[in-house]
């Protein structure tokens, strides 16, 4: 009895080795976001479209430094370039500029905008950003980044970009 009592626990122990063994080696499925990836990649998605304007094609087109503001430029990459407006040390604001071909929709929500800003339409977005679109291509945004840096504040800066001279770049 006692054998038998043996050789029935081996064989269970032996089965559950061998599904435990066959399951461990089964793939994991993908997580969430290696799935995501795999479905953007699989429609041939692009994170940034090819006709899209080189990020340090903007740079000439962002308000200078001055009157003891400092411009510093923090990113540049192909549709996109970023830059901080300090004085006395302080992060005030961040100035960008991007380019709407990689942001599908991005430019709809000018279509209501019932202000501009040097002829080009103008809209807030959240309590800490506003921002033009120009020729229709171009977001050219203004961020605050301290209190103190108001909404009239963003609008005088988004007043001081080359915004004529950017709607040119094509």
């Amino acid at each position: 009895m006692r054998q038998r009592l043996q050789k029935i626990l081996a064989i269970a122990l032996l089965s559950l080795l061998l599904w435990t063994g066959v399951t461990a080696c089964a793939p994991e499925p993908p997580s969430r976001f290696e799935q995501a990836q795999q479905q953007s990649t699989e429609r041939g998605a692009k994170a940034v479209a090819k006709d899209s304007t080189q990020g340090s094609d903007f740079n000439r087109f962002f308000p200078p430094a001055g009157q003891g503001f400092e411009r510093v430029y923090t990113q540049e990459k192909k549709g996109f370039a970023e830059a901080k407006l300090k004085k006395d040390g302080k992060d005030l604001a961040v100035m960008a500029i991007s380019d709407v071909v990689n942001t599908p929709g991005a430019a709809d929500k000018f279509k209501a905008a019932s202000a501009q800003i040097k002829g080009f339409p103008a809209v807030q977005q959240g309590s800490t950003a506003t921002a033009v679109l120009v020729a229709d291509r171009y977001q050219v945004k203004v961020l605050s980044r301290d209190p103190s840096f108001s909404a009239a504040d963003r609008e005088t800066w988004l007043g001081k970009f080359n915004l004529k001279g950017l709607a040119q770049l094509k």
